[in-house]
């Protein structure tokens, strides 16, 4: 009876868990590497000096001359206005001119008689004195209508609008049978000469750039770089973007204008500095921060370690801080680990079994100086 109930209550109780299975994982050595990513911006090539044309008189566009693209040498007429207003006012200045004439001759032909009646003492020297301030005043009268004449002449002359000097048109700001007022854009040119490259820098950025500083640009359609150096940096944000503008002066031959480049400015540059690199997929979420498994090769286990990261370089992940040189972590399925479970490091099926635990380098470090700290990189 006693040996039946020992078999019966065996029966009853619930079997032992089976023991977890010890994980193999990918593991890597933390070493400290070159920096390879740069900062690269896009920027536009723009003409050094770009006029925006306008007339000086305002009126009614009735001709326009030029298109957008084309090229324009200097004095060359870009458009129109209607001139008729101005015509009729400088009619009007010649009537003037003529009565005035008129005038100032009456005046001097009874001062002339006057005269020879003075030296006569036919008449007083007051009298003499204001004819003379009578052919004065007509004199005076005669230059101010001729002056009158004069800007009306070159009002006249403001209605047509030329060229200032040899360029593109790159804009034609207004249309036929518009009324544009005195000094508005009606065609922007760019002028030949220099070029200059534009772009924009944020604004935790634009402290680090000066003028002279040097900056590589690099076409879109092009394999080979060229040299240029920062000649002017904005003032003052733009309201929009909140950005600075950063203009390049291109050394050589400069790209087509309008053209798309790539600046990537010296200063702004991280590449060959030294700091600690990991992939991604080493990477795991632990509360509000980033964490890693760090290996243990006395115990075979691992442990979370926190770590702080910096930024990007191309698609691995640069570490301020949490980890030293030679530490081993999980590269690869972090997300079924817990803290203080038993690993093996993985081994290739094809590799021979080795007498230690081999490990993966994450970068090719140069043998960095005894007790020499990762690089952090801001």
């Amino acid at each position: 009876m006693a040996l039946v109930a020992a078999v019966a209550l065996s029966a009853c109780s619930r079997p032992a868990p089976p023991e977890e299975p010890v994980r193999s994982v990918k593991l890597m050595t933390v070493g400290v590497g070159a920096l390879q990513a740069q900062v690269e911006y896009a920027g536009e090539v723009r003409a050094r000096v770009e006029s925006r044309l306008g007339f000086r008189v305002a009126g009614k566009l009735v001709k326009r001359h030029v298109e957008v693209g084309q090229r324009v040498k200097p004095g060359q007429l870009l458009a129109e206005l209607d001139p008729q207003d101005y015509q009729l006012a400088v009619e009007a200045a010649r009537a003037q001119v003529a009565s005035a004439t008129t005038q100032r001759d009456l005046a001097a032909a009874d001062f002339k008689r006057y005269q020879a009646l003075r030296e006569q003492n036919f008449i007083s020297g007051a009298e003499l004195e204001r004819r003379e301030a009578s052919l004065k005043a007509a004199q005076a009268t005669l230059d101010q209508a001729r002056a009158q004449l004069a800007s009306q002449g070159n009002q006249t002359s403001y209605t047509r609008l030329v060229a200032d000097g040899a360029g593109v048109v790159t804009a034609v700001d207004t249309e036929i049978g518009q009324v544009v007022a005195a000094g508005a854009p009606v065609v922007r040119v760019a002028l030949d000469g220099p070029r200059d490259v534009v772009f924009a820098v944020p604004e935790d950025k634009v402290a680090l750039v000066a003028a002279g500083q040097e900056v590589r640009v690099r076409g879109w359609t092009a394999t080979d770089t060229q040299t240029g150096r920062v000649r002017e940096v904005a003032a003052s944000a733009d309201p929009a973007t909140r950005t600075y503008q950063v203009k390049v002066a291109i050394e050589g031959a400069s790209p087509a204008l309008g053209s798309t480049v790539t600046v990537v400015p010296q200063a702004l540059s991280h590449a060959g500095l030294a700091a600690i690199k990991l992939p991604t997929t080493a990477l795991r979420q632990e509360g509000s921060g980033t964490a890693v498994w760090l290996y243990d090769a006395a115990s075979g286990t691992v442990r979370s370690q926190p770590v702080q990261i910096a930024t990007a370089d191309g698609n691995e992940a640069v570490v301020a801080a949490g980890l030293q040189p030679g530490q081993q972590v999980v590269a690869a399925g972090v997300h079924v680990l817990s803290p203080g479970q038993k690993v093996v490091p993985y081994q290739p099926r094809n590799a021979s079994a080795p007498t230690a635990a081999p490990a993966q380098t994450a970068v090719q470090p140069a043998v960095p100086a005894s007790g020499a700290s990762a690089a952090v990189v801001k």
